[in-house]
């Protein structure tokens, strides 16, 4: 009897799907609601491409415990319409980011509609629960040009449920007039912090014009990669 239930006991843990470890898990939610255009998706993932194969990132994730990172591209606009452009993958070196940043180049945009911040947010959670990876740390970094919501669940409660979670939600308000959206507020970053980011150590990192979006993404990657918070003497060189 005790022969067989070792037995078993063997096959059941072979058969066992181990989880990866990563120090972070990390959700990009990029904003593909009614106020950006195509153009502008474009831009965004390509800045988001640039920022991820930076040899500067690419040393944060270096620096990690494991030397790599779980991540995966979203873009949220109205409830249930949320789009994994790109699936979880581990970003271990040049290459694999080379091949996160091209496979953000042509996927259709498959999110439309008016603001849920709520159900994007509540996705985010989803997309952590059940991948295969076993992180330190797990990270929303959710990127948008207004923090209305429009349809979908209540952003607070949203937010409540995702760090009661365990996971950071970090934020980069758009408020650049020429490179996304452009009908932001200027009280945007203080909505961000107020409504949306959570969790010990969440900041916000603004994009205040076009040719700020990919410092500010990079900056953004950087911080949350080595876990750190944002400080007036951090600047890249």
């Amino acid at each position: 009897m005790h022969h067989l239930i070792l037995v078993l006991t063997l096959v059941l843990l072979g058969t066992a799907t181990t989880a990866q470890d990563v120090e972070l898990e990390l959700v990009l939610l990029a904003d593909a609601s009614g106020s950006i255009d195509p153009d502008e998706i474009a831009f965004q993932r390509n800045g988001y491409g640039i920022a991820i194969t930076d040899p500067r990132v690419l040393q944060a994730i270096a620096g990690t415990a494991y030397g790599r990172i779980a991540l995966t591209y979203v873009e949220w606009a109205a409830a249930g319409t949320e789009d994994v452009v790109v699936p979880w993958m581990v970003i271990d070196g040049p290459e694999s980011a080379r091949t996160f940043a091209d496979a953000l180049i042509g996927p259709p945009q498959r999110a439309f509609g008016r603001n849920a911040i709520g159900s994007a947010l509540l996705t985010g959670k989803r997309l952590i629960e059940s991948n295969d990876f076993d992180g330190w740390r797990k990270v929303i970094d959710f990127s948008g040009d207004s923090a209305n919501n429009f349809n979908g669940p209540p952003i607070a409660a949203a937010r409540a449920e995702v760090l009661a979670a365990g996971i950071i939600i970090n934020g980069l308000p758009i408020m650049c007039r020429d490179c996304v959206g452009g009908r932001s507020r200027p009280n945007l970053e203080q909505e961000y912090e107020a409504k949306i980011i959570g969790g010990i150590g969440a900041f916000v990192v603004t994009a205040d014009g076009p040719d700020s979006f990919v410092d500010a993404v990079r900056k953004k990657l950087i911080l949350e990669i080595s876990g750190q918070m944002p400080d007036e003497n951090f600047a890249l060189r």
